[in-house]
């Protein structure tokens, strides 16, 4: 199985300390069903980190006039809010809700040039509550497209995820194909649309990203 980069350091600690619980065990422990029972719970834990930044191979179409999803998960809130960051204006906002069972990858869902990235520091509020998207740790990137429209991506950290790394940086030219970062353990990615958006998804669909159709421009 591919890991993702975003894993390489965790996955290390992760070896490490699986290592040291293997030779405490082999040679401290006397009894079996406690040491087997060690050793069973750390190779879990250690395949679920294994697995939570697994890396999969996937083939992706490009279409400059359509959405496609930023990430896996399931859509958890479609509304015409105010992004108030960055647009100021009104827009569609999709909502795509990530468990800790998802690929964690974000994609790019538009090509386009990158216009505007920020992190903000906040709280850790569980991802699929709607004060989660004002409230806690977030980075925000926008994209132009080429006809003027941008489409603004927020990388919002969940309950249990304590990182987002972000891959791209204000001017760089990006398509579908171009990762946007990673969000370790439990989040969400909130999508504003330009209004007009004919979305082909709707609330608790399961989406996959890079690979379903969000909306048409």
């Amino acid at each position: 199985m591919k890991v993702h980069k975003a894993g390489i350091g965790t996955i290390n600690y992760a070896t490490a300390i699986l290592t040291v619980l293997i030779l405490i065990s082999w040679f401290f422990i006397t009894e079996q069903s406690i040491k087997f029972s060690i050793l069973a719970v750390a190779a879990i834990v250690y395949f679920l980190i294994i697995q939570f930044f697994r890396y999969p191979q996937r083939t992706i179409t490009l279409n400059e006039n359509v959405i496609l999803s930023p990430a896996d998960g399931k859509i958890c809130e479609i509304k015409e809010t105010v992004e108030n960051e960055y647009l100021k204006t009104k827009c569609l906002q999709v909502s795509i809700f990530m468990s800790p069972t998802n690929v964690h990858i974000n994609w790019i869902p538009v090509p386009g040039l990158v216009t505007y990235m920020k992190h903000k520091d906040g709280e850790f509020y569980a991802a699929f509550k709607d004060k989660s998207a004002e409230e806690n740790e977030r980075t925000t990137t926008a994209v132009k497209l080429d006809d003027g429209r941008e489409i603004v991506m927020k990388q919002i950290a969940g309950a249990m995820a304590r990182r987002i790394i972000n891959y791209v940086t204000v001017g760089d030219k990006v398509n579908q194909t171009t990762e946007l970062g990673f969000i370790r353990f439990g989040s969400r990615v909130d999508l504003y649309l330009p209004l007009g958006t004919q979305l082909n998804v709707k609330l608790r669909d399961k989406v996959k990203g890079s690979q379903t159709i969000i909306g048409q421009l």
